[in-house]
C-alpha cells in the first residue's frame, strides 16, 4: 500500500530542506502544486543519489563495495514505481506520485539513471564532449523533467533543451567546485583533453604545484556554466509567471557557485564554496525583476550579459 500524498509531500519537503537551501528557497517562488511536485522530484534524485554515492542528503561520499548492486536496486525501485507499485522506499513513491500527476516521459528518468551508471562502472570522460554528455544524464534530464512539471509540454524539444542547459549549467558548477572533494573519492571529471591542455598528469592536478594550471580548469568550467546559463534564461520565457521566476532566481544562485570558483583562483578549493543567504535572498528579488521584465519585452532581463 502506497503512502498517501500528503505524507510523501511531507518527507519531500524534509528532504530538499536537508539536502540543498538553494533549491529549497527557489521552490518557495513556484505555486503550490509545482512546489509541492519539485519536492517530490527532488525527493527521488536525492535519494538514488544518497544511494548510489553512500551519503545522506548529499555531503562527503563515501566508498561504496557494490556500485553494481545499488544501481540494481535504484533500477528495479524506479521500474516499479513507475509502473505504479508500491515500493517500501517512500523516495521512490515520490517519483511514481509525480510522474502519474504529470505525465512525465519515463525516458528521462532511465536519462537521469545512466549518470549514477556512469558512476557505478568508474567512468571519466576523455573529452570535453563525454563531460556534456555525463552533465546531461546526471542533472539535464532533471531540468526536462522540471520543464514538464512547470508546465512545458513533453512535445516542446527546443525548451526542454534550454530546460537541460540549465541542469548542465548545474553540474559544471559542481564539478568546479567538488574537484578537490571529487579527487578524494577516487573521481575527476575534468576531460582528458582538458588535463592535457593544462599540462597536468591526470590523477595529479591536487598537487600544489598544479594549483594555477587548475584554477585555469575551474575558470574553463565556469565559463562554460555561463554559456549554459545564458541559454536557459531565454528559454525561460516560456514558463508561467511564478515557475520563471523560481527558475531564474536557481540560476542565479547556482551560477554564483561557479563565478565564485573563478573569482578565487587558486583558492577555490581551500574552503567549499557556498552562497550565502542573503545572496540567495537578493537573487530571488532579482530574479523577480527578471521574471517581469521577460514577459513583458519577451527578451531576456538586460542584466543578463551575453558573452562574446
Amino acid at each position: 500500500m502506497r503512502p498517501n500524498r500528503t505524507a510523501l509531500v511531507a518527507h519531500a519537503r524534509e528532504s530538499i530542506e536537508r539536502g540543498s537551501t538553494s533549491f529549497a528557497l527557489a521552490s518557495l517562488l513556484f505555486d503550490r502544486q509545482t512546489r509541492e511536485q519539485a519536492w517530490l522530484l527532488y525527493y527521488w534524485c536525492r535519494r538514488c543519489d544518497d544511494i548510489a554515492d553512500g551519503q545522506d542528503h548529499g555531503g562527503a561520499m563515501s566508498a561504496v563495495d557494490d556500485p553494481m548492486e545499488r544501481l540494481a536496486h535504484i533500477t528495479d525501485l524506479t521500474t516499479r514505481a513507475l509502473a505504479d507499485e508500491a515500493t517500501g522506499e517512500l523516495a521512490f513513491d515520490a517519483l511514481g506520485q509525480v510522474a502519474r500527476e504529470c505525465e512525465i516521459p519515463h525516458k528521462y528518468v532511465y536519462d537521469l539513471i545512466e549518470g549514477f551508471a556512469l558512476d557505478a562502472a568508474g567512468w571519466h570522460p576523455r573529452t570535453e564532449k563525454d563531460l556534456l554528455k555525463y552533465c546531461y544524464h546526471v542533472a539535464g534530464a532533471v531540468g526536462c523533467m522540471m520543464a514538464i512539471i512547470m508546465g512545458i509540454d513533453s512535445d516542446d524539444a527546443e525548451t526542454l533543451e534550454r530546460a537541460a542547459d540549465l541542469g548542465r549549467a548545474f553540474q559544471l558548477a559542481n564539478i568546479a567546485r567538488d574537484i578537490s572533494e571529487d579527487d578524494a573519492a577516487g573521481r575527476c571529471y575534468i576531460p582528458d583533453e582538458w588535463l592535457v591542455e593544462a599540462d597536468i598528469p591526470p590523477g595529479e592536478q591536487m598537487r600544489p604545484f598544479y594549483r594555477a594550471r587548475l584554477a585555469d580548469i575551474g575558470w574553463w568550467l565556469a565559463d562554460m556554466a555561463q554559456d549554459y546559463e545564458n541559454s536557459a534564461r531565454i528559454g525561460a520565457k516560456k514558463l508561467p509567471f511564478r515557475a520563471r521566476w523560481a527558475v531564474l532566481a536557481a540560476a542565479g544562485i547556482y551560477g554564483d557557485i561557479a563565478r565564485e570558483v573563478a573569482a578565487r583562483g587558486q583558492a577555490a578549493w581551500d574552503r567549499r564554496v557556498i552562497v550565502s543567504k542573503a545572496r540567495k535572498l537578493g537573487w530571488a528579488a532579482r530574479a523577480l525583476i527578471q521574471a517581469g521584465w521577460n514577459e513583458t519585452s519577451g527578451r531576456a532581463s538586460p542584466d543578463v550579459i551575453e558573452r562574446r
